[in-house]
């Protein structure tokens, strides 16, 4: 028999009833009800969605009711790769879950109001509590806790290290609304538990976040310029398995800093600027079975910006799904040290992902992989293999160029080489023909290979097909 591990979300916390989601084992009679969070999308027209998560092991069936909706004439399960099949009758949806998933359930082609669905993993370190190296919040299930930074720090900085902020099941608030985490600490969110405010980790090392909880920014302003959680300068640092929850800037800011994990987290943003996960003159960075639902890039790899400087390089990107309600789903290379000579931007992998959605009309700001080098950057050695991307409302499906963006780049970048493209499989049509172009006969691309690219069940035989145009400054593109 199967264990779900469900945690009502506290008091307090925006729920959605637009949904109506209970959860069994297979085998069990017994079904348990999951809140449904509240999440917006969209910073063109601010939507409403929803976000329900249980952690599972075994086998689970899903039963959804749409107690608003008059009939149910089509259910859509995304990603499709998962192959989720639903029954369904004019009011109910039915289906089974056998591993993890992150899923969006779209009734009657609606994906401003889905429901996202995060069925994960049992968790299996969960920290105690009453462990002398825990400092142990317990939150409130009625009204909220709300902590001092300068008590908290003070006692954290007196136990060992390695040492654990434990945030139970409950509403919390933090003091100025952010926590500077200290170096050799971990902060646990467990399963039910809701932090409003932003997690800060700057010039420090061997920090782990985990755990299942959220943190809420729903409520603060966009020029607040608040990220969810704040990577300055840090060495070592995990980031795992939370859920993000409208930050008015990035849900994951991370610069200046290396050996940086980031894996099962989910996220969802509904601003100008409120990208999922910045990397910018960074090394060594892994992202992993992540879900981002974003209004501006959501993954974005840099070198210089404000106070980073430096090359970014060894960047991994691997199993996650993309949803950019604005802007690109990734993008590589828009910032650099225009004042001086660039930076190198190397050994960049995207791998095994799904891109939901790519939705942007501006013409500079297109592709659901793209590759703008600006500001003098040198971009190089980049792969994306196995990449699935799904009809999308508008834009392109690669663009690679060489170009200064008078939005963004002082300077125009300078070279974009050694690029391979393998194994794509667009769905949808009415997309923008992609380019690959360089600036200058100083300033160009050379030497991107474009292998097994399918689009709408055919494999492209020449740029053609595949709808790319190559401008000039490019040599040697190639497809097969």
């Amino acid at each position: 028999m199967g264990k779900i591990v469900n945690i009502a979300a506290p008091e307090g916390v925006a729920l959605k009833d637009d949904f109506q989601v209970k959860v069994r084992s297979t085998g069990e009679e017994q079904w348990q009800i999951l809140s449904c969070y509240q999440v917006w999308v969209d910073m063109h027209e601010k939507r409403a969605a929803s976000m329900a998560c249980f952690d599972f092991s075994g086998e689970v069936e899903v039963e959804i009711t749409c107690p608003h909706l008059y009939f149910i004439y089509r259910v859509d399960i995304r990603p499709l790769a998962a192959g989720i099949k639903a029954e369904y009758d004019s009011k109910t949806i039915r289906f089974t879950l056998d591993c993890p998933r992150k899923l969006s359930v779209e009734v009657n082609g609606e994906r401003f109001h889905n429901l996202h669905l995060f069925a994960g993993a049992l968790q299996e370190d969960i920290p105690d509590p009453e462990s002398e190296t825990t400092l142990f919040l317990p939150g409130r299930q009625r009204g909220a806790a709300l902590y001092r930074m300068d008590e908290l720090l003070s006692r954290l900085r007196g136990m060992p290290e390695n040492r654990t902020v434990y945030f139970g099941p409950g509403l919390h608030y933090l003091e100025e609304c952010t926590m500077q985490i200290p170096s050799n600490t971990n902060v646990y969110l467990a399963a039910g538990a809701v932090l409003v405010g932003s997690l800060i980790v700057s010039r420090e090392e061997n920090i782990r976040i985990f755990g299942r909880g959220c943190l809420l920014l729903s409520n603060f302003e966009r020029f607040t310029g608040l990220n969810a959680i704040r990577i300055s300068h840090g060495k070592n640092i995990i980031v795992e398995g939370i859920h993000l929850l409208n930050p008015p800037h990035y849900s994951v800011y991370v610069g200046g800093s290396e050996k940086i994990r980031i894996e099962n987290i989910t996220s969802f943003s509904c601003e100008g600027w409120s990208d999922g996960i910045d990397i910018m003159s960074s090394r060594d960075v892994t992202v992993r079975d992540c879900f981002l639902r974003t209004s501006d890039d959501c993954i974005a790899v840099y070198g210089r910006r404000w106070d980073y400087n430096g090359d970014t390089r060894g960047i991994h990107v691997t199993g996650c799904t993309l949803w950019a309600d604005v802007a690109h789903p990734t993008n590589i290379g828009t910032h650099g040290d225009y004042e001086h000579e660039g930076n190198i931007l190397e050994d960049i992998y995207f791998e095994n992902l799904d891109i939901l959605e790519h939705r942007e009309h501006q013409a500079e700001y297109l592709g659901c992989m793209a590759i703008n080098a600006g500001d003098k950057n040198t971009v190089r050695n980049v792969r994306y293999e196995n990449i699935r991307i799904e009809p999308f409302v508008h834009g392109k499906i690669l663009d690679i160029q060489v170009k200064c963006n008078p939005d963004y780049n002082p300077a125009p970048g300078r070279r974009i080489e050694h690029i391979l493209l393998k194994d794509i499989d667009y769905m949808g049509q009415g997309e923008v023909r992609s380019c690959v172009r360089g600036y200058s006969e100083e300033y160009q691309v050379a030497d991107v290979k474009i292998e097994n690219l399918s689009i709408r069940g055919r494999k492209a035989q020449s740029l053609e097909e595949a709808g790319i145009d190559v401008g000039p400054f490019a040599e040697n593109v190639w497809i097969c």
